[in-house]
């Protein structure tokens, strides 16, 4: 019997689907990964005698990086869209504390492992650590703040409702914006691989674009124009059975408005696309409208979270992990054993809180597409050896976290937030 691998397609694609609107129904609260049970998916499908190609991401660069930028630009909107506390420096102290230590330590670690122990160049080694810097913002739903407005009380003062679980916030919080400040690391690698170590190639352009402008860019591009959304949506309520069918479609035209505007600029989108989630966010704090459009950014990002990890399950089947090396395998566990927790810690040094809170965050620096998109970016962008063992690397970074992360993340959670209570 011949298979047409378009209907296999289908099939494929529509099981996934299917576990993404279903599996949450019986997985909700337990000690699992629902992204596992989509790796374990693919890995099984790809590798079933049927004639589907698995998918090779260093053959298909350009559409791996696609894929994987758009699961993170959809992600950042919906977890913009959730987060209830108002920006500012003391409120968000933890998360700068994550961006401006955690995350340099964590890229500096990775890429000293990489260069000293793996065996990886320095160019090499660099783009390592900054595929590892970002914190997936859908892979970590398990320790992400609730739907907007679901802490509200109206026991609680305004503060109070305002204050998610400091874990949660942290964590989510995090993941919306260390996927933007991990680019000038990339571009850093992507520097060095075409222009030689020596800082003097490259360290001017580098800090002037790279660091000063694309980021101020993206920051400015995202507060005006989630400002603009956020005027447009709120200017008046869906009232026709049309206009009501397609409530919170708002929140995907504006991540793909606002992602696009600001590249055309030469501005980070995903720090854009994150910024513009706050501003809308903040926009109209008590209007139900949140509700719709986060609901439906959710569901976006869920379901290319489904398909991105079909495809890495089914990379797998076809080899993804075949080059990598035994200091590969161990360096692999030591970023998520020793590096990014190290690096936590570090980060939280003097920082009031609870000891239990401080380690967990430390703890649950989740990977996952972000590490995909940077890796696959950079490959495409410059010259790497080495490219195969730093797939598998980054891969079984991934398949780790995925793994450990999303087994514990619910029950350490939900035992701090009971200790706490």
């Amino acid at each position: 019997m011949v298979f047409e691998l378009y209907e296999i397609g289908l099939v494929a694609i529509g099981t996934v689907l299917f576990g993404v609107a279903v599996l949450p129904r019986f997985v909700s609260n337990r000690a699992v990964s629902l992204p596992l049970f989509f790796v374990s998916f693919g890995l099984i499908v790809f590798s079933l005698p049927i004639g589907l190609p698995p998918p090779d991401p260093l053959e298909q660069g350009n559409a791996t990086e696609r894929l994987a930028e758009f699961g993170v630009i959809v992600a950042l909107m919906g977890v913009g869209l959730k987060i209830d506390r108002v920006p500012g420096l003391r409120e968000w102290a933890s998360t700068w504390r994550l961006l401006a230590i955690t995350m340099p330590v964590s890229i500096a670690g990775a890429a000293v492992l990489g260069w000293w122990y793996v065996g990886l160049f320095v160019p090499t080694a660099v783009l390592l650590g900054a595929c590892i810097a970002p914190t997936d913002p859908v892979l970590a739903s398990e320790v992400q703040v609730g739907d907007p407005g679901e802490d509200d009380d109206e026991e609680t003062t305004p503060d109070e409702s305002d204050r998610e679980d400091e874990v949660r916030f942290a964590l989510t919080s995090e993941a919306g914006l260390n996927d933007g400040f991990a680019f000038p690391f990339t571009n850093l690698a992507i520097a060095i691989a075409l222009l030689g170590i020596a800082p003097g190639n490259w360290i001017g352009e580098w800090l002037l674009i790279d660091v000063v402008y694309r980021i101020t860019v993206g920051v400015l591009a995202g507060g005006v124009l989630g400002w603009i959304i956020a005027r447009v949506i709120f200017w008046t309520d869906p009232e026709t059975q049309i206009a009501q069918s397609v409530q919170g479609l708002e929140a995907v035209a504006g991540t793909l408005v606002v992602f696009g505007l600001t590249e055309l600029v030469g501005g980070y989108g995903f720090i854009a696309v994150f910024i513009a989630a706050l501003a809308i966010r903040n926009y109209e704090r008590s209007h139900d409208y949140n509700e719709a459009l986060h609901e439906i950014s959710e569901l976006a990002e869920q379901t290319v979270m489904g398909i991105i990890m079909m495809f890495f399950g089914g990379a797998i089947a076809g080899g993804l992990l075949s080059p990598l090396t035994t200091e590969a395998a161990i360096a692999a566990v030591a970023i998520v054993f020793l590096v990014r927790p190290l690096a936590g810690v570090a980060g939280f040094v003097g920082f009031a809180g609870e000891r239990g809170e401080r380690l967990t965050i430390a703890f649950f620096g989740i990977r996952g597409i972000g590490s995909f998109y940077y890796l696959a970016h950079g490959l495409n962008e410059g010259v790497f050896a080495d490219a195969d063992l730093l797939w598998a690397l980054v891969g079984a970074v991934v398949l780790i976290s995925i793994v450990v992360h999303g087994i514990t993340a619910t029950p350490v959670v939900n035992r701090l937030e009971a200790s706490s209570g």
